[in-house]
């Protein structure tokens, strides 16, 4: 099963449609199955005093306030309306991240999303997940800065928006029981991809835990992906490799921009080797038979070896072996039944031997 690969814009349009666009061009030329804008209102999103990440105010402006540096970085109604049109015309998958409620009935309603992709800050906002969980069809669920508990609780809150009666109310215990249910977990199998992710940008190699992905598929059964914010393509490469069914991946145009994420992003060309370095490693992998593959078949006789004679004998000799090179003679898992019976015949040094059973 093919990888399905995002590649996530975010923000990283600066604000400008005409980047944006570019973005979608790159996106598609690399091949990755979708590109990933965010959509949010400053207002809605953060209070006007909000400070920025220690890795915002190390990539923007010092004084800027988060919601400053938000305000300019907006996508308005009409430039979604390009950008899901040059996503058509591109063969490429328009996707988003709602921050706020309008932004959520804007991607569902408006354009008619039936995927939404949470956003790891967003995984405790049970209000918000139940929105999304009523909106959506699919949703892809990040997980960064979470501990397993807190990923069950937001499944349950997603279980509860899909298989609770119109009506019920909502709750901690309300969800936790439509976690539990037969209904709940069909409904989370039919709808939810989790995705494994550190929430640093650039993340540190050493807090990546890979084998993570592997808890959050045997705790909850579901499709698991990796969200990768470390720098290069091999992390990524290697999540793939591990199992991952999803990968997303942030990517600019230029590194050297202005913005919160451009530094911890690919660059275009970089973005082409990510995917096809993705699928060099789906066809690798293979179907995990263990067979001669028709590549192997042709090689044997080069490089296995057979019964050959260790000297020149004569017909009624005792034979004695030695096993060389080609491979296309007896096999030498028969050196101890042949060893020392009579030859059949007469043999020169290195002739291959006739097996006579």
């Amino acid at each position: 099963m093919a990888t399905y690969i995002i590649a996530e814009a975010g923000v990283n349009h600066n604000g400008s449609l005409a980047m944006a666009l570019d973005l979608v061009d790159a996106a598609a030329r690399a091949g990755a199955d979708a590109v990933k804008f965010q959509t949010f209102t400053a207002a809605s999103l953060v209070s006007p005093s909000a400070p920025k990440a220690d890795y915002q105010k190390r990539t923007t402006d010092g004084p800027e306030t988060q919601y400053e540096m938000l305000r300019r970085l907006e996508l308005s109604e009409a430039d979604h309306d390009a950008l899901i049109a040059r996503c058509r015309e591109r063969g490429i998958t328009f996707l988003a991240t709602p921050f706020d409620s309008a932004s959520l009935a804007l991607l569902c309603g408006r354009f008619g999303l039936d995927t939404i992709k949470v956003s790891s800050g967003d995984l405790t906002n049970a209000p918000f997940l139940l929105e999304i969980g009523r909106a959506a069809r699919r949703v892809i669920l990040s997980t960064g800065m979470s501990a397993l508990a807190e990923v069950e609780e937001a499944l349950g809150v997603l279980a509860f928006a899909y298989a609770s009666a119109p009506g019920a109310p909502p709750g901690p215990a309300a969800f936790a029981a439509a976690y539990a249910s037969p209904a709940g977990q069909a409904a989370l199998h039919g709808a939810v991809t989790l995705l494994h992710c550190t929430t640093e940008y650039p993340a540190p190699i050493g807090e990546v835990n890979l084998r993570a992905m592997d808890t959050l598929s045997a705790a909850f059964g579901l499709p698991v992906g990796y969200s990768d914010h470390t720098e290069g393509i091999h992390v990524p490469v290697a999540a793939v490799a591990r199992g991952a069914g999803l990968i997303e991946k942030h990517f600019t145009l230029d590194k050297t921009l202005p913005g919160p994420d451009h530094r911890a992003s690919l660059e275009p060309s970089e973005l082409v080797a990510m995917v096809a370095a993705v699928r060099d490693i789906e066809v690798a992998l293979g179907d995990g038979i263990k067979r001669p593959t028709p590549a192997e078949v042709g090689n044997r006789v080069a490089a296995r070896k057979s019964l050959v004679a260790a000297m020149p004998l004569a017909s009624g000799q005792p034979l004695m072996l030695a096993v060389k090179r080609p491979g296309n003679g007896v096999s030498p898992f028969r050196y101890w039944a042949l060893q020392g019976r009579p030859a059949s015949r007469d043999y020169q040094t290195d002739e291959l031997i006739d097996d006579d059973r």
